[in-house]
């Protein structure tokens, strides 16, 4: 199975849905820029939210498995995806990619 690199590559936040929806809550997002995270044998990694990974899951499980190319040329390289966490008020942009082929 491949190791893929999980990189977080940009955080959003939406100030003015939160302050009409949301209720107030501390540490919703403890991620920063440039926080990387290792999945192997496709498997979640300690310390990603699990809201993150319910989006990606199956997109690392495919790159893991050698598996890629998403919608047919998404992506410039075909063994990546971008992803972003499911969270409206405050939403994380993933790189991920194989870092590791392995037979």
């Amino acid at each position: 199975m491949n190791k893929v690199r999980i990189t977080v590559m940009r955080i959003t936040t939406y100030k003015d849905l939160m302050k009409e929806y949301e209720n107030p809550i501390e540490h919703a997002c403890l991620l920063k820029i440039g926080d990387e995270f290792i999945s192997i044998d496709g498997k979640k990694p300690e310390n990603l939210c699990d809201s993150a990974w319910g989006s990606m899951k199956e997109f690392v499980t495919s790159l893991a498995n050698g598996k890629g190319n998403f919608y047919d040329g998404w992506m410039k390289n075909p063994m990546s995806a971008m992803i972003s966490c499911n969270d409206g008020f405050r939403p994380v942009s993933f790189y991920i990619e194989v870092i590791k082929i392995e037979d």
